[in-house]
This record gives C-alpha cells, sequence and structure tokens, in this order.
C-alpha cells in the first residue's frame, strides 16, 4: 500500500473511532479498546497515525469544536450529520497535530472520504468550512 493509501486508511479508522464515541457516548479509551479488538491485521503505520488522530481530536475537542462552529455558519455541531461533524473533527485535528502536512492534502483527503461516506451537499459542506477552518490557522502562524 502506498504511503497516501496507508494514510487514506488511517484517515477513515480515525472517522470511524470519531463517530463511534460520537455515538456510543464512551470513553476514549473504551472506545480505543474496543474498535482495535476487532482490527489485529492491520499495519502498524495505519493503526499509529488513526490512532494519533483520534488522540488529537480527543484531547483538543473544545477548541476543535470551537474552530469548526466559527467556521460553519449558522451550524451548530448537535445540527451537522455526524459523519460530517466527525470527518471535521478529523480534519481540522490533522490540521493542529500535523502542520507541516500541507492544507490542500488534509482538504482533498476529507473530501475523498465524504464522498465514500457521505452525501453530495455534504463535501461541498465540509470542503467550505475546512477551507475556511484553513484559512483561520494559517492568520494565526
Amino acid at each position: 500500500m502506498s504511503k497516501s493509501g496507508t494514510r487514506r486508511k488511517s484517515r477513515e479508522l480515525a472517522l470511524q473511532m470519531l463517530f463511534q464515541l460520537d455515538m456510543g457516548r464512551q470513553e476514549p479509551e473504551d472506545v480505543r479498546r474496543t474498535f482495535w479488538s476487532e482490527r489485529k491485521d492491520l499495519d502498524d503505520k495505519v493503526r499509529s497515525f488513526a490512532d494519533t488522530l483520534f488522540n488529537i481530536a480527543c484531547e483538543r475537542q473544545q477548541e476543535i469544536s470551537e474552530l469548526i462552529e466559527r467556521n460553519a455558519e449558522h451550524w451548530r455541531m448537535d445540527r451537522m450529520a455526524a459523519v460530517d461533524r466527525n470527518l471535521l473533527r478529523a480534519g481540522v485535528a490533522e490540521f493542529l497535530g500535523y502542520p507541516k502536512t500541507p492544507p490542500a492534502v488534509i482538504i482533498n483527503e476529507a473530501l475523498e472520504i465524504a464522498r465514500r461516506f457521505s452525501t453530495p451537499e455534504s463535501v461541498q459542506f465540509i470542503n467550505g468550512v475546512l477551507d475556511s477552518v484553513a484559512r483561520e490557522l494559517g492568520e494565526k502562524k
């Protein structure tokens, strides 16, 4: 699997973990334990990057939610579709945790995942919110 393929798989897994955390109302450690217990055949690099994104999203949840809500005009987190909300969380977590990764790469990856797991309208929404968050974070540098 190529590096980009490995990263895409990791991003999808991070999304699934965040979705499970969101919907199941579990503690992050419980999500991590049950999630990985069912996926023992994964490459360590795939698992490591997914885990890191999940950890950043959990540890910086408040900051990430504020960034998303500020940049998703007229949308509160609890009103967004669950897949979209968690895809945004994963994307913003990657912006924060991997500032050397070009924002366009992170946005493009999020859009590819959204095309697979969400609706066409959601793709545009996610693109707009992540683009706006990336600009805001870029201004702070």
